[in-house]
């Protein structure tokens, strides 16, 4: 099963993504935020996954055509981004898949990796229409999340042995949602690193945590997303 590249109008501009629509041709949306190489091979196949499950699956080009595999223009790329841009660009994007005949919920889920997870937590507390919020070890300095105005349930994942962002920093973040009154189940993986969920990446991956994971986050979104 593949996708394909789409256009989806932005604020009276032009975004793209990669579109994974299942083969029964109809199911709830979810928004696949790429991590900081950009909206690179590993996203797609997260996308078809997502479609292989009966979901339709968007996932946003948050660089608009920009990828890498060196981890210093990735971190060049991440702090370059225009966060208003990203903002609009991601509710662009919740539109239109909301809009499209092959979607048959009411709302998104999001899911996001690294970068992504800080922007799936902050598409979900700018835009009512998401119904479940997933954050894999979520980290931008300059994204600042509105928790007061959070909705959405929050599904979270991080890692113990995370240095980008310790299990402190879930901890934290946990507090943060209760002491706001928002649902939030968060769980810190032992043992893992850093974006043990990303199959391409040999040295930090991790089947049984992110099988565990994968399996988790399609009850949270076939309960929440409908």
């Amino acid at each position: 099963m593949s996708g394909s590249m789409v256009e989806f109008p932005v604020n009276g501009k032009s975004g793209s993504g990669y579109l994974a629509v299942p083969e029964c041709g109809s199911g709830p949306g979810v928004i696949v935020i790429q991590e900081w190489w950009g909206l690179v091979d590993h996203i797609r196949d997260v996308a078809d996954r997502f479609a292989a499950e009966g979901f339709v699956a968007l996932a946003p080009d948050m660089y608009h055509g920009e990828s890498t595999s060196s981890p210093d223009d990735a971190g060049k790329l991440m702090m370059a981004l225009d966060i208003d841009r990203a903002a609009n660009d991601l509710s662009g994007a919740i539109s239109f898949l909301l809009g499209r005949d092959e979607v048959t919920s009411d709302t998104v889920g999001t899911v996001g990796f690294c970068m992504g997870g800080q922007l799936s937590l902050y598409a979900a507390c700018e835009n009512a229409s998401v119904g479940g919020c997933v954050v894999f070890y979520g980290i931008h300095p300059n994204v600042k999340p509105n928790l007061t105005a959070l909705q959405a349930p929050v599904l979270g994942f991080f890692a113990e042995k995370d240095e980008f962002v310790p299990p402190a920093a879930a901890r934290q973040l946990e507090a943060d949602l209760q002491a706001a009154r928002k649902s939030a189940d968060i769980t810190v993986f032992e043992g893992v690193d850093h974006a043990f969920f990303n199959d391409t990446r040999d040295e930090v991956y991790d089947a049984t945590s992110a099988a565990t994971c994968w399996s988790r986050m399609l009850g949270f979104y076939r309960k929440h997303v409908r």
